[in-house]
């Protein structure tokens, strides 16, 4: 046969030639297994790698093994040149329990921190964040180790792609960005998916290094990577690389192949890559047939065996209690008491005090947000951190949300907490995905935690109008996997605050911009804790249940000074977890109920809390249940029309019809 490939052995040993082919069958001969499985129903899905064998493998044989690497769904050649045990991927794959993800999601859906190898979510993006957060834990624990992400070429028409390209340019950070270019997104060619030649190219605009590679070539990528690996634990930067290949079959087995001109896969069939290395090696004397002939078959045996292992293991029995607490990490509350020693200060001093402490106690902590460093951010919470704490622990970002997320998640993938400030909460939707479907899931999906908060600036009362004025809590609370905080008080603020900081959860910690600077506490001195999940009681009486949190609850005192009557007022604090023990107690007590929220009506946390009193407390209601929140509109800028939109002015009314029921 003649080669399609030019082969250069350059100064590797027969060795490591002969490695990497072993390194290439392997998962070739994993994946024909699988389409025979695949058609015979023992597996439901399968994403096809053949014919791209040389880039997983290649770079991973390059990479140490505690170097990280981040694969997609056609990068088995990762999984395999990592030494997983087969018969656990083959668990995975028919979701049994001693997969990696517990029946809960499939294919390469998963990560192993003993491998140090970190999967996919399928919204791909965000995997080139997480990245940038695991380089940037190489950074700061000086240890001279890079990693390596993986995208196709239809990941890089994402915004992900451009915001993790700038942050890891902008800062600097070790990183092997690795495009797999098939020339399909599925369907969709890549003449329809970008207008440059080479994606490679793109390099040139973030200021970074890039290269574009012979993907099938497996001596080209292994040599390649290995002088840019060591290059980069020297010298930390970041480096784009375009590897030129062709997946063989379709995007997955269901899609087929038809939209590709016949032409184009019998041209990229003679580049096999392991049919032409094959070739090389046998025309160097390297590879004899016996010597394949055996290795093949070994390979195929342990295949089988392995497999039978998976076949053998039982069906997963559901357990709802393991279900529900795999959810969350589990996490025992350990109470650092306040001091008695306060001192009368605001809202926004406290969230300051909180955050300081805590940077204090933590030397692992690092803020991430726009301008928080030098300017100390938009309402000056973080000012003078960074004379404190340095630039490399209170970071600038750049404008990108979604990419400073999934970074947060890549430090705390390394054992580096992460605060997130969002200028404005309403900004956290160009961060969206990466908080449902990476943080909120990342605990339930594989059992790695995401000790990340997320500081949210929020709500209306300060006429900011439709982009600055949004609670949007209610986004979250419904997401399994978050924890959402919302405090109405400075001393709570700082013991939640620095609570959320301990979990080793995903906490979304709103901060309601207009008690900032107009709520006043004599706040405790010392770093103490309070407690998420537990609601406070306020007041107390026999006569209605009021229930709010944040400034609504302000908007509640301020009405009852105008009357006498006798009321339970309980302020959530949390509202993900709830404490639904103290509302029913209270509800039980009491026989009527008002809520209050901020946030428009439908759709807000008050209908779940509404409903679940209804459904557990209904025999001692005595009026229906009563909401107060917004009008269902986007919030006005206009003071009138604010004042219009918020339910403050409607609370009055709904207290006093409420009580003469």
């Amino acid at each position: 046969m003649k080669n399609s490939i030019y082969f250069d052995k350059m100064k590797l040993s027969n060795k490591v030639l002969l490695q990497l082919y072993k390194s290439m069958l392997l998962p070739r001969f994993i994946e024909e297994k699988m389409l025979v499985l695949l058609r015979q129903g023992k597996i439901s899905k399968w994403f096809s790698g053949i014919g791209q064998e040389a880039i997983a493998v290649g770079v991973t044989s390059a990479l140490e093994d505690d170097e990280y690497i981040l694969p997609m769904h056609r990068n088995l050649g990762v999984f395999t040149t990592r030494n997983i045990p087969l018969h656990r991927l083959f668990s995975q794959w028919q979701g049994k329990l001693n997969g990696f993800t517990k029946g809960r999601d499939r294919s390469f859906h998963f990560g192993s921190q003993e491998h140090h190898i970190i999967g996919m979510i399928s919204h791909l993006g965000p995997q080139l964040g997480i990245a940038d957060g695991i380089a940037l834990a190489n950074l700061l624990k000086s240890n001279n180790k890079t990693c390596a992400v993986f995208s196709g070429e239809g990941g890089t028409s994402e915004g992900d792609f451009h915001e993790a390209l700038n942050v890891a340019s902008v800062w600097n950070l070790p990183v092997l960005f690795c495009v797999e270019n098939n020339g399909y997104g599925l369907s969709t060619p890549t003449s329809e998916q970008y207008n440059c030649q080479h994606i490679a190219d793109k390099g040139i605009g973030y200021g970074i290094e890039s290269y574009s590679i012979d993907g099938n070539n497996i001596i080209e990528v292994y040599t390649k990577i290995d002088e840019l690996a060591k290059s980069i634990r020297k010298k930390p930067r970041p480096i784009l690389l375009e590897f030129k290949t062709f997946r063989i079959r379709g995007h997955e087995e269901a899609s087929g192949t038809k939209y590709v001109p016949e032409e184009q896969l019998e041209y990229w069939a003679a580049k096999d890559p392991i049919e032409n290395f094959k070739t090389y090696l046998l025309q160097e004397g390297i590879l004899s047939e016996t010597i394949d002939k055996d290795l093949k078959e070994k390979i195929t045996q342990t295949i089988n065996h392995e497999l039978q292992i998976a076949f053998d293991e039982e069906n997963i029995t559901p357990n709802l209690d393991v279900e529900l607490k795999d959810v969350y990490k589990v996490y025992d509350f350990i109470e650092s008491k306040p001091s008695d020693k306060k001192k009368k200060i605001r809202f926004v001093d406290a969230i300051s005090e909180g955050l300081y402490q805590s940077m204090q106690q933590y030397k692992n902590l690092v803020i991430m947000g726009q301008d928080i460093a030098e300017y100390g951010g938009v309402f000056k919470i973080t000012e003078d951190f960074v004379n404190k704490f340095a630039k490399e622990r209170v970071r600038n970002t750049p404008i990108c949300e979604s990419a400073i997320v999934s970074a947060a998640y890549g430090l705390s993938l390394q054992g580096i907490k992460a605060i997130v400030e969002m200028q404005f909460a309403d900004f956290v939707s160009s961060g969206f995905n990466p908080i449902v479907n990476l943080l909120a899931k990342s605990h339930y999906r594989w059992g790695q935690n995401a000790d990340v908060v997320i500081r949210m600036p929020c709500g209306a009362g300060v006429g900011a109008g439709p982009f600055h004025s949004q609670t949007n809590e209610a986004w979250f609370t419904k997401t399994p996997g978050l924890k959402v905080v919302y405090p109405a008080f400075p001393q709570d603020a700082k013991g939640l605050l620095i609570a959320a900081i301990n979990d080793p959860n995903p906490v979304l910690f709103f901060e309601h911009k207009a008690l900032y600077r107009s709520i006043y506490q004599d706040v405790s001195e010392n770093y103490f804790t309070t407690e998420i999940g537990k609601a406070s009681l306020l007041k107390e009486g026999n006569q209605i249940t009021i229930i709010s949190y944040g400034a609504a609850i302000h908007w509640v005192l301020e009405e009852l000074n105008a009357h006498s009557f006798k009321v339970d007022v309980i302020d959530l604090r949390t509202l993900q977890p709830l404490d639904t023990e103290t509302v029913y107690a209270s509800v039980q007590k009491t026989g009527k109920v008002l809520i209050v929220h901020e946030d428009s009506m439908f759709g807000g946390i008050s209908s779940d809390i509404s409903a679940l009193i209804t459904e557990n407390c209904f025999e001692y209601l005595d009026a229906p249940i009563k909401r107060v929140a917004s009008l269902e509109t986007p919030i006005p800028f206009d003071k009138n029309l604010e004042n219009q939109y918020l339910g403050k002015n409607r609370l009055a009314k709904a207290l006093i019809d409420l009580i003469n029921y």
